[in-house]
């Protein structure tokens, strides 16, 4: 069942409220994966890594995130991300359900959509010589999947297409 969420307007002011009862709903993201760690301080670095994600710096790397934090070094948030013990499969089950119970519609429909930019660099997390399909050739890229949801209202009219790359 789909819960009760409060939505801001677009073109609303934001409020200390708003900000408030975002902050308490990734407290209860948080509380609802904890269990999938096995240690508390991978718990607690999980809420301070979502808190650091969904904030407004600019850059959201290791030590960025762990500066926000509060730590002194990088070292905790990329051993959580690369061996901290913690279920990656249970926790994407928890996100999946977290997000059908606040997003979910009957009617709608899932776009899954792969898109890559091309990099200059290779410090770009991902960057790695591949195809890329915006220009067509084999070079330097990242690829992205973006999984927007729309609601579509369907009439005797409307026609949907599935394309499935493969």
């Amino acid at each position: 069942m789909k819960q009760l969420q409060h939505v801001t307007p677009m073109g609303a002011r934001t409020t200390f409220v708003d900000v408030w009862r975002w902050g308490q709903e990734l407290e209860r993201l948080h509380a609802r994966i904890a269990p999938r760690f096995a240690r508390l301080e991978p718990r607690r670095r999980a809420l301070a890594y979502l808190q650091g994600i969904v904030s407004a710096i600019e850059r959201k790397n290791g030590w960025q995130l762990a500066e926000r934090a509060g730590e002194a070094r990088p070292d905790g948030m990329q051993r959580l991300l690369n061996s901290a013990a913690w279920d990656a499969n249970l926790v994407r089950d928890d996100l999946r359900a977290y997000i059908l119970e606040q997003l979910g519609d009957p009617k709608a429909i899932l776009v899954i959509d792969e898109k890559s930019v091309r990099r200059r660099g290779k410090k770009s997390a991902g960057v790695v010589q591949q195809h890329c399909g915006t220009t067509g050739q084999l070079e330097n890229c990242q690829v992205g999947s973006f999984w927007p949801m729309s609601v579509l209202k369907v009439t005797p009219c409307s026609i949907g297409i599935v394309s499935v790359r493969r």
